[in-house]
């Protein structure tokens, strides 16, 4: 009787532990026959079908998992509109190939929180794109609009032959269609997050800006390549496109990691940019902007700070920071940046400018002197015009361990105007000019 007495009082004991183990084993069983959450599993056009896994997966999972086989019979996803991507949102691109179609004239993903007539967006947090295995991103084989916002489209006999700020589109002298090109360029942009990732892809004839950040905190970006020159073949044709940068930090990107980037660019593999515009600012959610947010630089929240850039390899410019007026970019560390001509593509113009830029004089009031500081550039090599090209007064840098191997300055570091005179605390170490083997 003890025993039988003993054994009930265990079995009551234990029948909780036995309830929650059941209950889990219950769970597991169903999201392992669940599967993860995938377009595949909808009704609708690749872009509807994404839309609705993000849908359905940001109320449970978090998580969707595009792959390679398209239920549609195909591998690859063509995109009509922006796929719209919400706080705590995670998007993995399995061995996927995601394409612009050629009626899309839209980013390929967007923050939700921006767009044309949001005038007051919020913070959006914790967003990922994570490339599995091979995964590319494609511009439309015709796209209806590339460059940046301050181009006007044309044809593709001009886009070859003009001199003016324009860039090729299909929407060139189409009736009723924008006629200048507009943010919506931009493949990936992401405006008021806080906390981003975005790891493993290939780009490749994005429509400008490859990447693009608005007001972006705590980022990582890693193992990216771009294929983004300055010309696509449309027909059989190699046809002119401008401003083809791989990534772009504008007002407010704060607290950024970005590491191993290798790009063939048409424009600046990467782009710091804080322009104070003033009065010529535009607001939020204008579709005749180069930015989704309002270009105007309000005070310190939208200066660029505390970026680490390492390992870039490119065939153009490397690293390029602009300021104008009261905006300051500041404590950025560079640390390995190639700059070497590809001779199988020939760089734009005339070949690379500098490896890395400090300074502005193209956009907006000239920068107030020393907003620019605290920039440590280390082990750097390039072949442009210059190595390092100091276009505005700065101060607190050092520059370390560079081998300039062009034969057009006269030093590896090259200060236009008086910015040699008006910079403050400046040190060049180890800086050498060398001829290219």
């Amino acid at each position: 009787m003890i025993f039988f007495s003993r054994l009930k009082a265990e079995h009551r004991t234990l029948r909780p532990l036995f309830c929650t183990i059941t209950l889990w084993l219950l769970w597991l069983s169903t999201v392992h026959a669940a599967g993860p959450v995938t377009p595949n599993d909808f009704k609708g056009t690749d872009t509807e079908r994404i839309q609705k896994a993000i849908d359905k997966a940001k109320n449970h999972a978090k998580t969707i998992t595009i792959p390679a086989f398209n239920a549609n019979g195909t591998m690859i996803w063509k995109i009509d509109k922006a796929i719209l991507l919400p706080s705590d949102m995670t998007i993995l691109l399995d061995n996927c190939v995601l394409q612009l179609s050629d009626s899309c004239r839209d980013n390929l993903f967007r923050s939700d929180n921006a767009g044309e007539g949001i005038t007051n967006p919020v913070w959006n947090k914790n967003i990922a794109l994570i490339g599995i295995g091979n995964v590319i991103l494609k511009g439309a084989n015709n796209p209806r609009a590339t460059g940046d916002g301050l181009r006007r489209l044309v044809s593709a006999d001009d886009a070859n032959h003009s001199k003016e700020r324009i860039s090729y589109g299909s929407d060139a002298g189409i009736p009723g269609r924008k006629q200048f090109s507009d943010w919506r360029n931009f493949m990936i942009l992401m405006a008021y997050v806080d906390g981003f990732k975005l790891r493993n892809i290939r780009f490749e004839y994005a429509h400008s800006w490859a990447v693009t950040f608005e007001r972006v905190r705590h980022a990582a970006l890693s193992d990216l390549v771009f294929f983004t020159p300055q010309f696509r073949w449309i027909r059989g044709e190699k046809v002119a496109t401008y401003n083809n940068d791989a990534i772009n930090l504008r007002e407010g990107c704060k607290y950024f990691q970005i590491t191993n980037i290798t790009g063939i660019n048409g424009d600046d593999c990467i782009a710091l940019s804080a322009l104070d515009l003033g009065a010529a600012y535009h607001s939020n959610g204008n579709i005749h902007s180069y930015q989704v947010t309002s270009t105007k630089h309000q005070d310190t929240r939208d200066d660029i700070e505390q970026i680490y850039i390492t390992n870039i390899k490119t065939n153009y410019t490397g690293v390029a920071l602009r300021a104008s007026d009261s905006a300051s970019i500041h404590h950025v560390f560079i640390n390995g940046v190639t700059s070497i001509a590809d001779p199988e593509i020939p760089p734009p113009y005339n070949g690379s400018p500098y490896t890395v830029l400090l300074g502005n004089l193209g956009y907006g009031v000239p920068a107030t002197a020393h907003k620019i500081h605290h920039i440590y550039v280390s082990n750097i090599t390039g072949d442009g015009a210059t190595l390092i090209e100091i276009k505005s007064p700065v101060a607190d840098c050092v520059f370390m361990n560079g081998v300039y191997t062009g034969s057009k300055a006269a030093a590896p570091v090259t200060y236009q105007g008086q910015t040699r005179e008006l910079s403050q605390h400046i040190r060049e170490v180890n800086l050498v000019k060398t001829e290219a083997p």
